[in-house]
């Protein structure tokens, strides 16, 4: 995801519109539009009648998208699990970019850093849904515990919990995003070298509040069903937690699928074809060292296309 300052770098800008085949006619869909990066390549090199659906939960990304005068583009002001809501076998291919804008990260406003202090929020979405620090105000110790624990597989959860709880009792929960890191940073003991004891704790609080893996887990069954065949499905993941997700979901759909309540019924025939697994280079991680944690993945839909001509008629 790109901004239009230069506060944010696109990760795998070229790697991912280059496996998306964009020189097809057809539709293409950026799930997570962010700044606009990816979208803004993927219209320099697209078929002059190919069409570009990008959808995102931030007002501020929609926002920006309004910048774009290309009537092949068009923003959705929606998660991408909302990829379901297109027709079946309509789409030629699907980026799904999972990491948080520098924008985002940046703005003290959002909640999302502990390197800024802001209010405890944390949502993508700020129109809808409760902010961090209201979920903190009425959620158990076992259930903090467990979002801790499962979404920053963080050592030290039960710790962090019970920290949280206690000052929730004394004086109320943390206000903002510097309470809650100092409160956090109290409780861990030890931690990798170079990384701030609050990242994983943050992590997980951001993924929970916008249920971010539930969403991603629907946007690839989405997949599924609005890829044409031949059409291509990239995805770039920031961590395990979602690259794990990504990977199984390939794994499962690029073999056939046995019954084994029917032993002897025919297996389901294999969705997809997996393709690649792309990570930056050393000289894009030295330029931005937030890339150095992605991983791209890229499946195609099967059956494919016997030729270009049946794949040109499939999206005409």
């Amino acid at each position: 995801m790109t901004s239009s300052s230069t506060a944010h770098t696109t990760v795998l800008l070229q790697e991912a519109v280059q496996a998306l085949e964009v020189q097809r006619p057809g539709c293409y869909v950026d799930a997570t539009f962010g700044r606009g990066g990816h979208s803004r390549l993927i219209m320099e090199r697209m078929h002059p009648k190919a069409q570009l659906i990008a959808f995102d939960k931030d007002l501020e990304a929609v926002s920006e998208a309004a910048k774009i005068t290309d009537e092949r583009f068009s923003i959705r002001h929606e998660g991408f699990s909302h990829l379901a809501d297109l027709p079946l076998q309509s789409v030629h291919g699907i980026l799904m970019d999972l990491g948080v804008s520098s924008p985002q990260i940046d703005t003290p406003e959002r909640g999302f850093s502990f390197r800024f202090d802001g209010p405890l929020d944390m949502r993508m979405d700020t129109t809808r849904g409760e902010s961090v620090k209201e979920w903190l105000e009425r959620a158990e110790l076992d259930e903090i515990v467990q979002v801790i624990k499962e979404y920053g597989e963080e050592r030290f959860a039960t710790a962090i919990a019970k920290a949280i709880v206690a000052r929730r009792q004394e004086t109320g929960v943390p206000q903002t995003t510097a309470e809650l890191a100092q409160l956090v940073a109290n409780c861990v003991k030890t931690r990798e070298w170079g990384q701030d004891p609050a990242t994983r704790t943050f992590q997980a609080f951001r993924i929970f509040i916008n249920a971010e893996l539930e969403e991603l887990q629907l946007a690839l069954e989405a997949s599924l069903g609005v890829l044409a065949p031949g059409g291509r499905l990239v995805v770039i993941s920031f961590h395990s937690l979602e690259d794990r997700i990504v990977k199984q979901f390939i794994a499962k759909h690029a073999k056939e699928q046995y019954d084994r309540t029917k032993p002897f019924a025919k297996p389901k025939e294999m969705s997809l074809l997996s393709r690649d697994r792309v990570k930056p280079s050393q000289e894009e991680v030295q330029r931005n060292p937030r890339s150095r944690s992605a991983i791209m993945r890229v499946a195609q839909r099967l059956p494919l296309p016997t030729d270009w001509q049946e794949m040109s008629e499939a999206f005409a």
